[in-house]
């Protein structure tokens, strides 16, 4: 069957870009996506912990052993699922700084300035504080402020305070800079992700058609033009035409795969592969970005200010009960409640250092299980690291999984930067307005110190923040991917809307960034077709 527009991924991007194309009512669109339809567990807001290892929706994906994991291979979660990673992740967000997107547009990328991608942002945004001209209200997305109350909130704003890190009302507004409470994708107390926003909506239109649980195999080319997609359904290859164009928009792991599998990319690389070329494209793959963060553990000395109290024994009956009146409570936390963002250097003119403030603590960063004893965990991580990775496919086979290569703190900025923040967040955690609940240091602990010591703690022990982007860099050159307006490079009728495309990593969460990234590109699909 022939459409007009094929999208390949309901993930954030994948579903801003369903919906859009689709209201009009012009046009037939095609979504494929890997996963089911919808995960139950979803819904819940602190069930993010559950899916971040739960094949039911999530891709589950690993990478390679490196330096800078010393060897370990360490978990990818990716969403598998409408919604896809909106629909597991932490629900925390967060915009960028306007350097982030500054940057883009300085590298060549027209249109991609904060000032015109901040349009978007409001478009996508329904923020619970209303429209005061920065910020956005009515959109799909509903975003709110953590509800959640503890003493230790408080003490974290005061401790900021001490080390010169001001209380900051709305990290998304004029600034971002501050100690802040964390604003969230939740909405009365449950998920609000890209498929409850966009997707659901937009399905009971006659002109959008959501296939799910089918594996694309390949972009269709017939020369230099993307015609249509193979994939599979039930054991079946099917194919499915696309009469304008087929937007890829299966995320920073997929989306390089698809391309290479289609024979697009680094032509070397797909021959040992044995797959056929059809356009010789250097970028597929490269630029890899992700926040590395280690995450470090106080023990707290009250045990009713952390959850770990809260939940045990009847208490967990108490949390349900409480979300189940007006769900609030520990059913209704976000990753992390509170968040930072700092400077490691007064010289600094944005913050370089983001953290996450959790009034919990867990062992295992990928099961999050609490244990018995308070504790309180920050996760520290750099804004904009420089160090890059690559992730290509192993083999022709679209079952397989790629190789994911991070390089993490591959360069010295990276780790001078991480080596900082860390310090800070001791020097947050030793003042005065934590003396009431600080006990023990526990991770990296007391008798870590010192640049070497401190950097082997962190290659053994981090993990990412699952933020993985650039690997369909967008860009002028034929070194890239995809031009300014998301066109891949070479080839006709196919664009790339997601993660993938991010030319440098922004500064905080990236599902914010990657609904801007489907609104924007929506519109640019549209005007071309007019």
């Amino acid at each position: 069957m022939e459409y007009d527009y094929i999208v390949i991924g309901a993930g954030s991007a994948g579903c801003v870009l369903a919906n859009r194309l689709s209201a009009s009512g012009k046009y037939n669109v095609l979504v494929l996506e890997a996963g089911k339809r919808s995960n139950f567990l979803s819904q819940f807001p602190i069930s993010f912990a559950l899916l971040l290892d739960n094949p039911a929706a999530n891709w589950r994906f690993r990478s390679e052993p490196e330096e800078g994991t010393a060897n370990r291979t360490i978990p990818v979660p990716r969403g598998k699922v409408l919604g896809g990673s909106s629909a597991i992740n932490g629900m925390v967000y967060v915009r960028g700084q306007p350097l982030d997107y500054d940057t883009w547009a300085q590298q060549g990328n027209r249109g991609w300035d904060f000032d015109t991608v901040k349009n978007y942002f409001r478009k996508l945004e329904d923020f619970e504080r209303g429209d005061d001209g920065i910020r956005g209200e009515g959109g799909p997305i509903h975003v709110s402020e953590c509800k959640d109350e503890s003493p230790l909130y408080d003490a974290w704003i005061a401790a900021g305070a001490e080390i010169g890190v001001p209380y900051n009302l709305d990290y998304n507004g004029a600034t971002q800079e501050g100690m802040c409470k964390t604003q969230t994708t939740i909405r009365n107390g449950k998920r609000a992700s890209a498929a409850a926003g966009y997707l659901r909506p937009a399905m009971k239109r006659s002109n959008l058609r959501v296939e799910a649980e089918v594996l694309v195999e390949q972009v269709l080319l017939e020369g230099k033009r993307a015609v249509g997609v193979a994939y599979s359904a039930n054991g079946q290859r099917m194919t499915a035409r696309a009469g304008r164009e087929i937007i890829l928009s299966a995320g920073a792991i997929k989306s390089p795969q698809v391309l290479e599998l289609s024979g697009i990319g680094q032509a070397g690389r797909l021959q040992d592969l044995g797959i056929t070329v059809n356009h010789d494209l250097w970028g597929v793959g490269e630029n890899l970005r992700d926040h590395i963060a280690p995450r470090m553990k106080w023990k707290v000395t009250q045990k009713d200010v952390t959850y770990n109290g809260k939940v045990s024994g009847l208490g967990l009956g108490w949390q349900v009960l409480r979300y189940a009146i007006n769900r609030r409570g520990f059913l209704g936390l976000p990753a992390a409640p509170m968040l930072a963002f700092m400077r490691t250097r007064a010289e600094l003119e944005t913050p370089d250092i983001q953290l996450h403030l959790v009034p919990f603590r867990y062992d295992d960063p990928n099961k999050r299980y609490l244990g018995p004893e308070p504790g309180m965990i920050a996760t520290v991580y750099q804004c904009r690291p420089d160090s890059m990775g690559h992730i290509h496919a192993k083999s022709s086979d679209p079952h397989e999984y790629p190789a994911i290569k991070f390089n993490f703190l591959d360069v010295d900025s990276d780790r001078r930067c991480i080596l900082d923040g860390v310090q800070m967040v001791r020097n947050l955690m030793n003042t005065a307005a934590l003396d009431a609940f600080r006990g023990a240091e526990e991770a990296p602990g007391e008798d870590i110190q010192g640049d070497t010591a401190m950097l082997d703690w962190i290659r053994r022990t981090a993990e990412t923040t699952y933020h993985p982007t650039g690997t369909c860099r967008m860009g002028s050159t034929d070194r890239n991917v995809v031009d300014e307006r998301l066109r891949v490079h070479g080839i006709d009728g196919l664009r790339i809307a997601d993660a993938s495309i991010m030319p440098t990593l922004v500064s905080g969460n990236t599902n914010a960034a990657c609904l801007m990234i489907g609104e924007k590109g929506a519109d640019m699909v549209l005007e071309d077709a007019a």
